[in-house]
């Protein structure tokens, strides 16, 4: 009987894991929708740390971070975000909606590619 009792004890532990990162999420997707990326930004870091055993969901919550990014008019973090979508998770269908993003971003000049330095060998000036 107590084998039993601490395996239900478990999965309902579990379960309550499951919900409370949901409820994250969806928080995260309302405070989106309102315009209100502060607390969005927190309630996905708050979604991620409840993810770890769910990595299934870390490019949905990486697509919403790098559209509350692009609101707050941070570009060139908001790329990097949409490029690490790519980076790790190709065949999901955020990779294609990231590729999107950085198109958009791209033809407004927004990337953050042209604000790069390129670096220039220092000339000697010449002795008197």
């Amino acid at each position: 009987m107590r084998p039993y009792l601490c395996l239900s004890l478990l999965l309902g532990l579990t379960g309550c894991t499951s919900v409370s990162m949901n409820s994250y999420l969806d928080a995260a997707y309302k405070s989106y929708s309102e315009g209100d990326c502060n607390n969005a930004l927190l309630q996905i870091s708050q979604a991620e740390r409840k993810s770890r055993a769910r990595p299934w969901l870390q490019p949905e919550m990486s697509m919403l971070r790098g559209q509350c990014l692009e609101q707050q008019q941070l570009y060139a973090d908001a790329a990097q975000t949409y490029r690490f979508i790519q980076t790790r998770y190709p065949a999901s269908e955020y990779a294609y909606r990231a590729q999107a993003r950085l198109d958009t971003l791209r033809q407004m000049g927004l990337d953050g590619t042209a604000a790069v330095a390129t670096p220039q060998p220092v000339r000697s000036l010449p002795q008197r």
